[in-house]
């Protein structure tokens, strides 16, 4: 996949199909659609939402790995790839190049086991341009791919195996899975991403098969949602469209279902792991079988939350994890149905199970309440809306329903179903599918650690890649594909023009000081009957002390832990039975008590946080866990080189002298020293109104707002809190090289940088322009096309300059194919190096374009608005900063460019990080120039 969470489409949709639930308003709620086929099968939908000047466009193919074959897997995702790279009138490139230049939110696409899509935000007046390219891909897209083009798009995919599977934590627990619940002949046996073997197996004339079979418009939705003309946009995908050819009939994939005779259970050392997980799998329904509904429901009340069984026997009584969590993962043809609990260092994983069966036994027993079943609809309502605050979730939810269920408006029936769901219903789910079911079971410990394991568990059958230096095929990405171009009754080559440019209205903000200091923004905005807000307490990590790190953020978590006058469990209560979320966190600098909720219930949810602020509950037994779940994120950071490079990083560019050198959630011996009392100090001195920023967005007034805010401005006392500034002591003189040893690591994790400005800093928004071009702009960037689209050398690569009122780093950031560590950082600095040199007026040309463009979608959501308000509040930018930035961009010059690199990009005075394996890398890293690479760990270098 390009950079997406695989699963997002089908938790983004399983939400809304479960979530739409008991307010009256609800049954009323519609998306209106129109929807149409043309003559060659397309199957198009159309959603009109006129609340910004934009539109998204996906196209979704009904076909994954389930369509896939054994010994040729891989190929529907290596598809997602493909049809981005170019086609026959977009040319080289594709919709990726393109994007940048019409403002769009980043091409992107996500295979699943049973669909492809590809998706796409835009400012409307791009609307025929993205027809356009999206039919060139479905019908002028085969002939552009050659054997050099497949080659290099087949390292870009193993990079993105190694980087989601073979270099992480628990990488390889899905794949185990999935071969051990469905038999060899059935399609979900494999991952979606596919075997390397059969990824480097496949020739040209499979690939070309594959894509001929499947890619045809009798088997491909089209869904346009936003702001449009209707009868225009029908005659456009008509013209771009229409003359495309169906393509054979497709064959509807009959379901599924599997029935295990035996528990199967497998054990894995990992070589990333640091704490022991169990994970138990049972199979289960497919997507909108109707015992699906009352089987989510089931999964929530057995693992979220405080009264949850599992939280309850594993969190409370063992105390041997801080969570479990239950899951269905439901598709076309089959369904599975899973509990995992990741347990603390050491624990016996029987131990676990042992306390699954008492949990199991106890909701037998006790069963679900109708409250109980009323609370977790609650929230599925507000999650519901939440899917759809964007034009793009409508999209998506629109093109699955059409897919699966046969037509978009199952959301009536779909809706029926959900409602009609009763605590009978649960207990009949759990009887029929879990209790005293086969399923099966994966232990995957650390390594060494084989002891843990479930009892009577086999050694699980794993592939590890094995990467040996200069053994990757060689290609050359730059040759220019030969063909004869597919006819068309029309010149296709010619790129649709402009419709008319978007007005773009800047949301309008309200502003009021309250008497107590708190600083209060908002904007007032009824497409959804949603509220999202987040209180800003400034200090975070800056007010701590320095042997006490971790204090902030263990106050943060313990804050929504009970109130006064009520227990935990009865503040979660009241939060959920609101259909709200209320969640605390720490960062650097501040503490945040944030929340979504609906409109109506919003004035019930802000008496919460009030409580929570001004009557904190200190509950010891809270804090003991809080205490022990960090101990077990530090230890879990620990095997994570991802979170390796960030801590390491972090150190690197602050010094140690500086406090934002620290890791906020602390170390063991930070951790371990922090008292009740110390969170309960910091809370006395440093929570005041005078330091609080409140940021909210939504279905309430200006008016409505500052009285709901009137018992916090009265009762909240008032205090000097003085957060320091921070003093930069470190600059980079002279470039040198750092490496973390993680034997055997798949990747290579890099990090290049320096400290370079604050948010506040006059030059901050310019080098966001000067870095679109580099590194900040996904395809369009350099670092992009260089090392994955030219090289295959990663999966992912940006860079960034991020600040606050602190000075914040440069940062180059990537994971690289281990063996080619070397290469990459030289190619990562000789772009840097040339950067400023070779910027011509196409790359300031493709830099303004996307930057104005991109204006008509950048308040869209309820998130964005609300991250529009924290930039006004906290670096004093004006109301209209979006206008100020986008006049800035047009009166950049190449020139201008040219000498903010000259002073923000020196590649001799950074600080280059290289977290991977030591033994194979370390030492050719000196032929870069910096010296002798320094090891900044201990792990044996043989």
């Amino acid at each position: 996949m390009k950079p997406i969470q695989l699963l997002m489409c089908f938790l983004v949709l399983f939400s809304t199909f479960s979530s739409h639930a008991q307010n009256q308003k609800s049954k009323e709620f519609k998306v209106a659609f129109e929807k149409f086929t043309l003559e060659n099968g397309l199957q198009v939908i159309l959603h009109i939402d006129r609340s910004d000047p934009v539109v998204a466009v996906a196209l979704t193919s009904h076909v994954g790995s389930a369509r896939e074959k054994a010994g040729r897997t891989g190929f529907a995702h290596l598809f997602e790839h493909l049809l981005f790279l170019e086609s026959e009138n977009l040319g080289k490139g594709g919709l990726d190049k393109m994007s940048a230049r019409i403002g769009g939110a980043g091409a992107n696409g996500s295979t699943s086991r049973d669909r492809t899509n590809y998706f796409q935000t835009v400012p409307k007046d791009a609307l025929e341009k993205m027809i356009w390219a999206e039919a060139d891909k479905l019908g002028y897209f085969i002939n552009t791919v050659t054997e050099p083009v497949l080659a290099k798009e087949k390292q870009v995919v193993k990079n993105e195996k190694r980087q989601s599977y073979d270099n992480r934590p628990y990488g390889h627990n899905f794949s185990v899975i999935s071969k051990n619940l469905y038999p060899a002949t059935h399609p979900y046996n494999w991952d979606v991403i596919g075997s390397l073997e059969d990824l480097q197996n496949a020739t040209l004339e499979d690939v070309k098969s594959f894509y001929n079979r499947w890619y045809v418009p009798n088997n491909v939705t089209l869904t346009i949602a936003g702001d449009f003309d209707v009868k225009q946009t029908k005659a456009w995908v008509e013209k771009y469209f229409g003359e495309i050819k169906r393509g054979e009939a497709i064959p509807k994939m009959e379901k599924q279902s599997v029935t295990l005779t035996e528990t199967k259970k497998l054990y894995y050392e990992d070589n990333f792991a640091k704490l022991p997980q169990l994970t138990l799998t049972w199979p289960s329904v497919y997507e909108y079988h109707p015992d699906s509904y009352a089987l989510e429901v089931l999964a929530s009340y057995l693992s979220k939350g405080k009264k949850a069984p599992l939280y309850k026997t594993l969190v409370e009584d063992k105390k041997i994890t801080d969570a479990a969590d239950v899951f269905q993962y439901n598709s076309e043809i089959a369904g599975q149905y899973m509990l995992s609990v990741t347990a603390f260092e050491k624990t016996n994983l029987n131990e676990v199970m042992n306390g699954v069966n008492e949990a199991f036994k106890n909701f037998e027993t006790e069963g679900i309440s109708q409250q109980d079943l009323n609370r977790i609809k609650a929230g599925q309502e507000t999650a519901f809306y939440t899917n759809l605050s964007s034009i793009l979730g409508k999209g998506f939810q629109l093109a699955q329903y059409e897919i699966f269920a046969g037509t978009p408006d199952y959301i009536n029936q779909d809706v029926k179903n959900i409602l009609a769901v009763t605590t009978q219903d649960v207990m009949r789910v759990y009887q029929k599918y879990i209790k005293g079911k086969d399923f099966v079971a994966t232990s995957f410990v650390p390594k060494g650690d084989v002891n843990l394991i479930l009892d009577g568990s086999t050694l699980a059958a794993v592939v590890e890649e094995k990467i040996i230096e200069g053994k990757e095929d060689s290609f050359d990405a730059s040759i220019a594909a030969t063909y004869e171009k597919t006819p068309s009754k029309f010149d296709r080559s010619k790129e649709p023009a402009y419709g008319q440019s978007p007005d773009v209205k800047l949301p309008s903000v309200w502003k009021n000081k309250l008497s107590s200091g708190i600083n209060v923004l908002g904007v007032e905005n009824h497409e959804v009957p949603l509220v999202q807000f987040q209180l800003q307490i400034k200090g975070g990590m800056l007010l701590e002390n320095t042997a006490k790190i971790g204090v902030s953020n263990m106050l943060a978590e313990l804050m929504t832990k009970g109130t006064k006058n009520k227990t935990p469990e009865q503040l979660e209560y009241a939060i959920e039975s609101l259909g709200a979320t209320i969640r605390a966190y720490a960062t650097d600098e501040s503490i945040f008590i944030s929340g979504n909720t609906l409109a109506k219930n919003y004035n019930a949810t802000m008496a919460l946080v009030q409580e929570i602020i001004l009557q904190p509950r200190w509950d010891t037994k809270e804090f003991e866990l809080i205490k022990q779940s960090t101990l077990s994120q530090i230890l879990q950071q620990k095997a994570d080189p991802n979170s390796i490079a960030r801590n390491e990083f972090k150190k690197l560019i602050y010094c140690k002298e500086s406090i934002l050198s620290n890791n906020r959630i602390g170390t063991e011996n930070s951790v371990n020293s922090i008292t009740i009392d110390d969170l309960k100090n910091y809370y006395t001195k440093n929570t005041a109104p005078s330091v609080t920023n409140f940021q909210i967005v939504g279905g309430v007034s200006k008016a409505d707002v500052t009285n709901s805010l009137a018992n916090l401005n009265k009762n909240w006392e008032a205090k000097n809190v003085t957060i320091p500034k921070i003093t930069a002591t470190n600059t980079v003189t002279a470039s040198k090289i750092y490496f973390y040893d993680v034997p055997g690591a798949k990747q290579s994790v890099i990090r290049i940088g320096y400290p370079a400005l604050a948010a506040t800093d006059s030059d901050f928004y310019p080098v966001q322009i000067m870095n679109y071009r580099l590194g900040g702009g996904s395809f369009a960037s350099q670092l992009t096309q260089q090392l994955r689209e030219g090289k295959g050398f990663t999966y992912g690569i940006n860079s960034s300059f991020n600040g606050s009122v602190n000075k914040g780093p440069f940062t180059v950031s990537s994971g690289v194919r281990s063996n080619v560590t070397f290469e990459s950082i030289s190619l990562i600095k000789e772009i840097i190096e040339q950067y400023g040199k070779n910027f011509n007026e196409n790359d300031l040309e493709v830099t303004k374009g996307y930057l104005i463009k991109s204006n008509a979608r950048a308040f869209e959501t309820l998130s964005s608005k609300l991250e529009m308000l924290y930039n006004i509040s906290n670096y004093n930018y004006a109301d209209d900063y979006a206008k100020q930035q986008e006049n800035i961009v047009k009166n950049s010059t190449v020139d201008v460019i040219k000498k903010l690199s000259e002073k923000y990009l020196n590649a001799d005075k950074m600080i280059y990080l290289v977290v991977g394996d030591a033994e194979t890398q370390l030492i050719k890293l000196e032929q870069i120039g910096f010296g002798a690479p320094i090891l900044l760990n201990k792990a044996a270098v043989k």
